[in-house]
């Protein structure tokens, strides 16, 4: 699908992938619940992290929405402290704020995020965090 749909439109579940390389510290799941492309659509999507996984430093260029589904997560803008993230949060990440969010080291972490789309792009990846905890 490219662009929002343009009438209703049912996505069921079962088209998880596997992230970009270099998106986190190990591979996690993805399905894409949106697929925004022009200049202000949204992309959302639900990831699922296994315990201890976080993903790479990055930025959004419209910023992003993250509400977890379940689990307990971790994240972190630059310059700040670790926060940690429960079932029901949503958090709110400004345009180019640089973060990371993953999963708590004894915990499996769920979320949906929305972000929409700038110049075809709705994420910049960065670099690996370190030692996050």
């Amino acid at each position: 699908m490219n662009g929002n749909p343009d009438r209703m439109t049912i996505r069921r579940p079962g088209n998880a992938v596997r992230s970009p390389q270099g998106a986190g510290t190990a591979p996690f799941w993805v399905e894409m619940l949106l697929e925004g492309s022009a200049d202000g659509e949204n992309t959302a999507m639900r990831a699922s992290l296994e315990p201890g996984t976080i993903t790479s430093w990055h930025t959004h260029p419209r910023g992003q929405l993250l509400y977890v589904l379940a689990g307990k997560g971790l994240a972190q803008r630059d310059g700040a402290h670790v926060e940690e993230l429960r079932t029901g949060d949503a958090v709110w990440f400004a345009a180019g704020e640089k973060h990371w969010h993953g999963a708590a080291a004894d915990s499996p972490f769920s979320y949906v995020s929305i972000q929409a789309a700038e110049a075809g792009r709705f994420v910049d990846w960065l670099e690996p965090v370190e030692a996050p905890r």
